[in-house]
């Protein structure tokens, strides 16, 4: 996000200026939403769903002129029907309306559209849709651009674009050659969607996923490239550049949504994090919120907003040797071990019941028991433990998990042995299936095949794409490539 021209760092991220309104552009910030997650399970199947509508509903309620989502708005590639369904109807519902648009479009707004078809890339700019509040999104590594052919690689955001619902900024076409780090089509060049409200005028940079590897070869070779937008304003080669007033931050789940400075960088970066949980870590367990922002000319204020739909998260670790110690029971003693763990299970969360700004109490809630377990000789099935909070956490099956401390390293002592032969004439099948070590079988069975090395990361990916994109025939075309 950058003034169309070259600015100075904002004194403080407040709007110390007297408060104009129609040169105050306001927008809901968001990212990570993750809509579809967990959609079979019957008690957290709605929850992504649920914090996203109320999302849309505070973006009616602070009257802001457009919604910014920073990446993964699916949890999938490819949403189910039902995810789609939903997701496109809480669009329609509070996002079209005859509310007049207050920010205007600057740059062009066939830049993105659907190619063969006439109708622009930004739904506010077609006169046959009565659009209230402008969604702009980037995609995210969940729901990124998967396909070929003619028609190019899409995702679920080119669905809901050309349905006049989102407007779908950020999709970088990576197909360029990148073997020449001078040549002027290879890179990443990155259009921006230039707005203007009042005085305030605004360059949105969007920035979908790009594989770690390909964004350090493009960095590396100073091959991104923030596109002129005029002729006398523009902002210089490489991203992140002194123009920039607030980078928005997607993909990481810890909410830091004050801006935070950059030292020897002029600018800003926030993490709004993501509207739900996704995984028991300590990072998903920070409140989540999303952002209002105001911008007025140089400057911006951002207020963040607690949300009120997400699930409850609360998250203890113990170490059980020194809570036995503590507590006067045996590490022994499972019965007294299990007894001890219930109790904690009881007392975590109740700390928060008071809070005005909590999730409404018929919510059951996460809870992750993260307990050490050094020392300790046997312990219960965590899972059978989790069984008997059935219908009140929300997670029984992983509420527990057990960890141990690393030992240290021993150094292991060799003894030369002659290895036996899988060829060996001397010996019977039975004794060479007892006695021929398994690492000498796949050497002599390797060594007789005439095999070629599949890179690890190309394959790595592949198989990504099999299992978390339904790609069926991703590992093919590698392999025959």
């Amino acid at each position: 996000m950058a003034s169309p021209e070259p600015v100075e760092r904002p004194a403080a991220t407040c709007l110390t200026a007297a408060r104009r309104p129609d040169d105050i552009i306001k927008i809901m910030l968001a990212t990570d939403n993750h809509i579809g997650y967990l959609e079979r399970d019957p008690v957290r199947g709605q929850d992504a769903m649920d914090t996203f509508e109320e999302i849309l509903k505070l973006a009616v309620k602070y009257d802001v002129d457009f919604i910014l989502l920073a990446g993964d708005l699916f949890h999938e590639n490819r949403p189910s029907r039902e995810v789609l369904f939903r997701t496109m109807a809480l669009l329609r519902e509070h996002t079209l309306s005859d509310k007049p648009v207050q920010v205007e479009l600057l740059s062009n707004p066939d830049d993105g559209k659907a190619d063969g078809f006439s109708f622009p890339a930004i739904n506010y700019e077609d006169p046959n849709l009565n659009v209230g509040i402008p969604v702009f999104s980037i995609h995210g590594n969940h729901d990124d651009p998967q396909g070929a052919g003619h028609e190019g690689a899409l995702c679920a955001l080119d669905l809901l674009s050309v349905a006049g619902l989102i407007n779908y900024i950020g999709k970088i076409d990576l197909a360029s050659d990148q073997k020449d780090p001078n040549s002027d089509s290879g890179g990443i060049k990155v259009k921006p969607v230039l707005l203007q409200k009042g005085n305030t005028r605004l360059a949105l940079y969007g920035m979908g996923n790009i594989k770690d590897q390909r964004m350090h070869y493009e960095l590396r070779t100073n091959r991104v490239r923030i596109v002129k937008h005029g002729p006398q304003e523009y902002v210089p080669e490489g991203m992140f550049d002194d123009s920039i007033n607030l980078v928005v931050w997607g993909h990481e789940h810890d909410c830091r949504i004050e801006p935070e400075e950059v030292p020897g960088k002029p600018y800003f970066i926030t993490q709004p994090g993501s509207s739900v949980a996704t995984s028991l870590s300590d990072g998903e367990s920070i409140p989540k919120q999303v952002a209002f922002l105001e911008i007025q000319g140089k400057e911006f204020q951002m207020t963040p907003i607690p949300l009120r739909t997400v699930r409850p998260f609360v998250m203890e670790e113990l170490i059980l040797s020194e809570e036995a110690e503590e507590h006067g029971f045996s590490l022994t003693d499972k019965m007294e071990i299990n007894k001890f763990l219930r109790s904690r299970r009881e007392n975590v969360g109740e700390e928060d019941e008071e809070d005005d700004t909590a999730p409404p109490k018929e919510m059951l809630p996460l809870v992750r028991l993260k307990v050490d377990t050094t020392g300790v000789p046997e312990m219960s099935n965590p899972i059978r433990f989790g069984q008997e909070f059935q219908g009140r956490v929300a997670n029984p099956k992983d509420l527990l998990v057990f960890t141990r401390q690393k030992k240290s390293a021993q150094k292991a002592v060799k003894i030369d042995k002659p290895e036996l032969s899988i060829d060996d004439p001397d010996l019977s099948t039975q004794n060479k299936l007892a006695r021929v070590r398994f690492a000498q079988l796949v050497e002599e069975y390797l060594g007789a095949q005439e095999l070629q090395l599949l890179g690890e990361n190309g394959m790595g990916d592949a198989i990504q794409m099999y299992v978390d994109k339904d790609d069926s025939t991703a590992i093919k075309e590698y392999v025959s490539a």
